[in-house]
């Protein structure tokens, strides 16, 4: 009986491995035979790039990229608790409280040492004459 389950998996395998040799193949008797200096340039959504890509970047564009997925996971506790909402009552409500209120004393907490605002950075509680 088991054996039964076994051959329509070594089939799609069978099938995987032919269409990637098939392809490989294909590629190379068909694909171009000789290099042009074009070939190896890269290339940003077709176009040719201006400039170097290693290019330093400001560390905001970070910062937003940690506070999105920290905020979409947020999301998804929020998302998954509001769908289980009836089923579990009073302690559910109790503890999506709590996890809100600390997502909320963190934000609170990065938005007072000025992580949100965007130019010239100061930190909170240097003296005076030092540099953040």
């Amino acid at each position: 009986m088991a054996e039964s389950f076994v051959w329509p998996f070594l089939l799609y395998l069978a099938a995987v491995i032919g269409l990637v040799v098939t392809m490989l193949a294909l590629s190379s008797v068909l694909g171009q035979k000789r290099l042009d200096p074009a070939t190896l340039a890269p290339f940003e959504s077709g176009i040719v790039p201006a400039s170097d890509a290693n290019l330093p970047v400001s560390i905001e564009f970070y910062l937003v990229a940690i506070f999105f997925v920290l905020f979409d996971l947020e999301t998804v506790f929020i998302f998954t608790w509001a769908i289980a909402f009836y089923e579990l009552g009073w302690a559910g409500y109790a503890a999506m409280s709590v996890f809100v209120a600390v997502l909320l004393v963190a934000l609170i907490y990065a938005w007072r040492l000025g992580v949100l605002e965007w130019g010239r950075k100061t930190r909170v509680g240097l003296r005076e004459g030092e540099q953040g």
